[in-house]
């Protein structure tokens, strides 16, 4: 019998920019983060006993900005040198031989495989034969997989590569293979990367994305780590998924149709974020909080959306007692009010309204729009200019939604003026 761990998507001392400008962000644990989830990966390895670890690539995530995240990978690599594990590593796209500028020479017992074309590394004491490629530029396009030698006999063969394989949407299609591609070499166990959410493409043989040791956003939710594997003398095959993460991102959505008041919604969000809490087994709590629906609350919220934010990270941190770190709050709710109805008014507030709606209907006034807005981009802060949440204002779509933001945020704040909502 033995055992191996399978790890991929590391990204160590992934560059978490921005962070300073989150109200309470814990700027520390977050930029640590995928070193200690390495740390928790090496620790496992060595309690394990396992004879050697697979890392499928992007390692790390990109060029290192000075030697300390050569010096610390090193490190890890010496306490496994020193339990006797040996470590096999392929490239990927994000730490591709053409972005690593930086060298370091590494302890004996860690085995880069080429980036030319694929080797195989045979380990005798145990009957293994474990085949890779890692990538010599980022965009790698070629089918690596189709190189790959075939199974050697009356060995345990593993494929050790990074690959976007057929049908994984948000994925860079980088080193696209098949299924079948992958099967036909008959290896006994496929060790991937790149997919960053754990998924198991196969059993009969074994598959595997181990997904990423660490989550570093909020589109990375949920538990992570890493696949250990053990196999028995008969050559069965039992696969692990084991956590090695030390923070966990998470969205909490809550629908607030109905509610009257914003306190209602602060009760719709308690309980939830307290579940999600019990979920982290006491690792840390990276939360994005969505509320949306539409409701009476909308008036309030909109016009005080920092109090209300702020009344929700106060719940996190009553809840948590400082373990919870609500990473942004959208306040994504909608006047109950009928907009159809508002807009046959005639009157201000009805002329306003078909204004906007017609602009947002309206292709070519959309583009004219966005033809205007797009100079006022340059004077925009950063944290509005890039990110999953930038400001796209040369987009007549992003134009739409702005349009459609605006209605939401004036009807209630024209109706209080004397309209009963």
């Amino acid at each position: 019998m033995f055992k191996f761990v399978h790890a991929a998507d590391i990204h160590l001392d992934s560059p978490l920019r921005g962070l300073e400008r989150y109200e309470g962000a814990p700027v520390e644990q977050v930029r640590d983060a995928t070193r200690a989830a390495f740390r928790n990966l090496v620790g496992l390895a060595v309690d394990e006993k396992v004879q050697f670890a697979l890392i499928a690539g992007d390692l790390y995530d990109g060029d290192w900005r000075d030697y300390n995240t050569g010096l610390f990978f090193a490190g890890q690599m010496s306490r496994l040198r020193d339990a006797g594990i040996k470590v096999f590593i392929v490239a990927g796209n994000h730490d591709a031989a053409s972005r690593i500028s930086r060298d370091l020479r590494l302890p004996d017992n860690v085995h880069l495989f080429s980036t030319h074309k694929p080797e195989s590394q045979v380990l005798e004491d145990i009957g293994v034969a474990i085949h890779g490629q890692g990538f010599a530029v980022r965009a790698t396009t070629d089918n690596l997989a189709a190189e790959y030698p075939a199974a050697l006999p009356g060995r345990f063969n593993i494929g050790l590569l990074h690959t976007s394989v057929a049908g994984y949407a948000g994925h860079e299609p980088y080193a696209p293979c098949s299924i079948d591609d992958l099967l036909g070499k008959g290896y006994n166990y496929w060790a991937l990367g790149h997919v960053h959410s754990r998924q198991v493409l196969s059993e009969a043989p074994w598959a595997v994305f181990s997904g990423s040791a660490q989550g570093r956003n909020i589109r990375e939710t949920g538990a992570k780590g890493c696949t250990l594997v053990t196999v028995e003398d008969d050559a069965a095959v039992s696969v692990e998924h084991r956590d090695m993460d030390v923070l966990r991102w998470a969205l909490l959505e809550a629908d607030a149709t109905g509610c009257d008041a914003p306190e209602e919604i602060l009760e719709l969000v308690r309980p939830r974020l307290a579940s999600l809490l019990q979920e982290c087994d006491g690792r840390m709590l990276a939360c994005r909080v969505r509320i949306s629906g539409h409701c009476r609350a909308h008036r309030e919220l909109s016009a005080q959306p920092e109090r209300w934010t702020n009344e929700i990270r106060q719940i996190a941190t009553d809840e948590s007692g400082g373990s919870a770190w609500i990473e942004k709050v959208q306040l994504r709710t909608a006047t109950h009010i009928d907009v159809d109805e508002l807009a046959s008014r005639d009157d201000p507030i009805g002329d306003l309204v078909r204004s906007i709606t017609q602009a947002a209907s309206d292709a070519e006034q959309l583009a004219s729009l966005a033809e205007e807005l797009a100079p006022l981009r340059a004077r925009l802060p950063a944290e509005l200019r890039e990110g999953e949440d930038a400001l796209d204002l040369e987009s007549p779509d992003a134009v739409r939604e702005l349009l459609e933001a605006a209605q939401q945020l004036l009807i209630p704040r024209l109706l209080s003026r004397g309209d009963e909502l």
